[in-house]
């Protein structure tokens, strides 16, 4: 387990995972984000949309790798839970009741705003997508469940 927030990393099919090690309740705190602050100007070249663990938080803002679980928490068309960004504060909310042993998952495209970054999903969901990228791509439906959920911050509601 990690720390006061019972999360436990283990080996996925692509790399490594963030799994539940207690229950989580629909709309409670799961963990923070942490990382130094970057610009895009900012981000290495070249950038590696998979090994790389940048997360934009702004429209011109990044939160880079923290070295800590954050880093390690995948995506998925079909998420478990979200981040609510209020500036550099970032946390990860649970948007369903996620049980104990659950992989912690969250839609990348919530955050994306951009043409520029682009990844391969294989997340496998029955809603998958194949393409992770930006939010205004993410069918209309989908879109308006995430700013229901209160996941979608406000750069990309200013621009969507």
């Amino acid at each position: 387990m990690l720390g006061k927030n019972f999360l436990t990393v283990k080996e996925v099919t692509h790399g490594k995972g963030v799994f539940a090690s207690k229950n989580f309740e629909n709309g409670e705190k799961i963990c923070d984000f942490h990382g130094p602050l970057l610009t895009f100007a900012e981000l290495p070249t070249p950038y590696d949309s998979v090994a790389d663990h940048y997360v934009q938080i702004g429209e011109n803002l990044n939160l880079g790798p923290s070295g800590g679980v954050d880093d390690l928490i995948n995506h998925s068309c079909s998420p478990n839970s979200g981040l609510k960004i209020k500036g550099a504060n970032v946390a990860l909310v649970a948007i369903k009741n996620i049980e104990n042993g659950e992989e912690i998952t969250w839609d990348y495209s919530t955050t994306i705003s951009g043409d520029e970054w682009v990844m391969r999903c294989e997340c496998g969901s029955k809603n998958c997508r194949k393409i992770i990228s930006d939010f205004k791509y993410l069918p209309l439906e989908t879109q308006r469940k995430y700013i229901d959920l209160g996941i979608v911050p406000e750069y990309i509601k200013k621009i969507s």
